[in-house]
């Protein structure tokens, strides 16, 4: 980005903290003098069987998955709100919309990551605030390497998958982008699906 002549700041935080969540949140408004777009797109997953699940893990993937984005939301929402204008885009899953298996904690953040969009949108729709979502599919990354690394697991999923293939990273870019400008003015409390296809098989 600065070899483009933009500027650019690294700001890190452990989203599981709440008051560390806070303070990166003030430190981004005072290094940019002001956020408008604002990408929530941390997550964390803890695979164990729902009888024996640790309260430790269901804790840490809630505060990381879900507490994060309402915070991060509330605290930047404020600035756009007064600034009248503003794009929030939440990371929702495909496990927004069924259960998933052994892993109940992200299933249950994803599902409340949804409807946490929908309620953010009713409230500052008005206020010329977008607040959508991205349900991604299977994609290649460190969530979902357990899925890749087991062969039959591996196999079921890439042979439902319309469009043959695992997304991999750069193929949400397009869809971040649509939601980040004005081109989505008039979309909110949407969930864009991710998926290949996935849903519509």
């Amino acid at each position: 980005m600065r070899a483009l002549g933009r500027r650019a700041w690294q700001l890190e935080a452990d989203l599981a903290d709440a008051r560390a969540v806070l303070a990166l949140a003030d430190a981004a408004e005072a290094a940019t003098g002001g956020v408008d777009v604002l990408v929530n797109n941390a997550g964390t997953i803890r695979r164990h069987p729902a009888a024996d699940y640790p309260l430790e893990d269901w804790d840490a993937v809630l505060a990381t998955n879900l507490r994060s984005v309402f915070l991060l939301s509330q605290r930047l929402g404020r600035a756009m709100i007064a600034r009248g204008h503003g794009k929030i885009i939440n990371v929702a899953s495909l496990l927004s919309f069924s259960g998933g298996v052994t892993v109940p904690a992200y299933t249950a953040s994803k599902h409340a990551v949804a409807g946490l969009t929908r309620a953010l949108a009713n409230e500052w729709a008005r206020h010329n605030l977008q607040v959508n979502a991205l349900a991604p599919g299977y994609f290649r990354t460190d969530n979902t390497r357990r899925l890749q690394d087991d062969p039959e697991r591996e196999r079921e999923i890439g042979a439902r998958i319309p469009a043959g293939r695992w997304g991999e990273p750069e193929d949400l870019a397009g869809a971040v982008v649509f939601l980040a400008s004005d081109a989505s003015r008039y979309v909110n409390g949407h969930v864009l699906v991710v998926d290949g296809g996935w849903m519509a098989r």
